[in-house]
């Protein structure tokens, strides 16, 4: 079964400093409808203003992935680390029993515009981790790359549940198909760009989601960035 979230369907939050895109229920936006997907319980695009951010705030119980997609996204956290995340660069934070951190545009002249990706964990009291990793753009074009996983296989971050995180960036003749196995589900976010999704025509923002289906083909991209989520039901 196929299921189209557009772009235009997702919820939003206008903060001045901050434009928010949410395609799952989020703080005051509810629809019962989209309210996680398995495991994956948020996706929100955000673009923060110069020198803004989102501060010291706690999390528990949480695998919390960050994709950036343009600017710099500096990050601090009660574990002592400390970053500036730029495009290419993939950020998994294992909230575990507890960890604080916080979030803020690493530019005084330029915007942040990155994701922000929740998935509810198969563990729980774990001590709270983190990995960055950069994923060069050559290791993503005109194939599926994996960027986070349970195992940490070809250097993707490490997450704590039974799902995997693929990027790919399409355009042209580009076509690239993933095997979903039995009882599996599938979700495409497309990042910019258009592709066509099991045949489906899809823009930047949109969303596909998969069930019953034993793969996902992605083809008939214009300049496409794409990120695909294997995932229990």
């Amino acid at each position: 079964m196929l299921e189209v979230r557009k772009s235009e369907e997702r919820g939003a939050a206008h903060h001045g400093w901050l434009q928010s895109k949410h395609s799952f229920s989020f703080a005051d936006y509810y629809d019962p409808r989209h309210s996680g997907f398995g495991p994956l319980l948020v996706i929100n695009e955000d673009r923060v203003a110069p020198g803004a951010g989102f501060g010291t705030h706690g999390h528990r119980d949480m695998e919390i992935i960050s994709y950036v997609l343009d600017g710099a996204l500096e990050h601090k956290d009660s574990m002592g680390t400390g970053s500036v995340l730029h495009y290419g660069d993939v950020q998994s934070m294992s909230a575990g029993n507890g960890v604080r951190h916080s979030e803020f545009n690493g530019s005084k002249t330029e915007q942040v515009h990155f994701l922000q990706i929740w998935i509810q964990p198969n563990v729980k009291g774990i001590a709270p981790s983190y990995q960055e990793k950069n994923i060069p753009l050559a290791d993503k074009q005109g194939k599926l790359r994996v960027i986070a996983s349970s195992d940490g296989r070809e250097g993707s971050v490490l997450i704590h549940q039974d799902a995997s995180l693929y990027a790919t960036v399409l355009t042209g003749d580009d076509r690239v198909e993933h095997t979903l196995a039995a009882g599996r589900l599938g979700y495409v976010h497309v990042v910019r760009g258009q592709v066509s999704v099991n045949g489906v025509a899809l823009k930047g923002g949109d969303a596909l989601k998969l069930s019953d289906e034993a793969r996902v083909e992605l083809a008939q991209a214009d300049n496409a960035e794409v990120l695909l989520f294997d995932l229990p039901r």
